[in-house]
């Protein structure tokens, strides 16, 4: 297993647990963060204050529940992670239930990019693990 796996692995658990700080503990100082739209964290967003703003946005929408990778893929300077999400939304009573994609680039060990795809096709594409 990777360092960067270790990494993306570390940064769920504390995204999940709503630990914003350690969360973005691996991101460079001018990440650049694309999130797709629909959700309440859509948008585009650089550097660590606006991660941070982005992170504890989505994040106080959660009632319960969890983003959970499920595989990692590296091509490169990039990593692809499935992601099961599985979240309970404050003042819902349905889950939302999805697998998307997300898919980071990195700098050494740390990230310097960070995009969330719907289509896992997407991802792929965008790290050159298509085909």
């Amino acid at each position: 297993m990777s360092t960067r796996t270790e990494v993306l692995k570390q940064f769920y658990a504390a995204l999940n647990r709503n630990d914003v700080e350690s969360a973005v503990r691996d991101f460079e100082p001018d990440i650049f963060r694309k999130e797709f739209e629909g959700t309440p964290m859509a948008g585009t967003f650089r550097g660590i204050a606006e991660l941070k703003q982005n992170f504890t946005k989505g994040r106080a929408t959660w009632a319960e529940g969890a983003c959970g990778p499920e595989e990692f893929l590296e091509s490169g300077d990039k990593v692809v992670v499935y992601v099961h999400v599985h979240v309970r939304q404050h003042g819902a009573t349905e889950w939302i239930d999805a697998r998307i994609a997300d898919g980071f680039a990195f700098r050494g060990d740390s990230i310097i990019e960070f995009h969330s795809f719907v289509e896992r096709a997407q991802a792929l594409k965008w790290a050159g693990l298509e085909g």
